[in-house]
């Protein structure tokens, strides 16, 4: 398994920063924190190869260095149209999706989003661009290369609403003062373990680290850590 794994003999997990359910870097010398840095961590050690971060500006970068192999394995939202280059684990973890909104924004729940005039921001190449560009009928998606230029639209008045997992948008939430995740959701995001495609022989084995890390707590722990929020029990099903 180690061979099929990190063909390296170095365990390549590819990450993107700003959101716990990936990688949060520390802060004066603090070793990182988040759900998919944990895991990588400790899978690393299950295969007893050295642990190898690829920390890359977003998650679209992430799926395609999956898609390339030029990493071993992500953990990322597990879709039916990224499992045509990717091969997926069962869901460790699930997130609400949801909607942040800027200060003295009068929109109270996700059942207010939808309306003429609109302006919701989404990552570019996510599942929410995905989703709500099909799915949104009266307002207009305004897309973000990364998550910070989100928090930027959000703050200089040019987008009304940010859409991803609402374990992001707490941390967002966290840089622009005043700004709320509103109540309710539009979707859930069921994330996984992907790796390359071609490495099927090896999906068993990693099946298996990802239900014991999530029987064992680990995903949990490693959420707490990292202070996710909007995570569903995912455990003992």
């Amino acid at each position: 398994q180690r061979a099929l794994l990190a063909p390296s003999g170095t365990l390549k997990a590819g990450l993107y920063p700003g959101t716990p359910t990936a990688i949060l870097p520390g802060q004066d010398g603090a070793e990182a924190r988040g759900v998919g840095y944990e895991l990588g961590k400790a899978l690393a050690a299950r295969l007893d190869v050295p642990f190898a971060p690829v920390v890359l500006e977003k998650n679209a970068d992430v799926l395609e260095a999956v898609k390339t192999a030029a990493v071993d394995v992500a953990f990322t939202n597990a879709t039916a149209t990224r499992a045509k280059d990717m091969d997926f684990t069962r869901p460790y973890l699930e997130i609400e999706m949801g909607y942040l909104v800027p200060a003295g924004s009068l929109l109270k729940s996700v059942d207010d989003v939808d309306r003429p005039g609109l302006r919701v921001a989404v990552t570019a190449k996510s599942t929410s661009d995905t989703v709500l560009s099909r799915d949104l009928k009266h307002a207009v998606v305004v897309r973000a290369l990364t998550l910070k230029e989100g928090i930027e639209l959000l703050a200089r008045g040019k987008a009304d609403a940010y859409a991803t997992n609402k374990a992001t948008l707490f941390e967002m939430g966290d840089d622009l003062p005043g700004s709320r995740v509103l109540d309710g959701r539009w979707g859930l995001e069921r994330h996984a373990i992907a790796i390359p495609k071609g490495r099927d022989a090896a999906l068993p084995a990693v099946q298996k680290f990802a239900d014991e890390a999530r029987a064992s707590g680990l995903v949990r722990s490693a959420a707490q850590r990292a202070g996710l929020r909007g995570m569903l029990d995912t455990e003992a099903r």
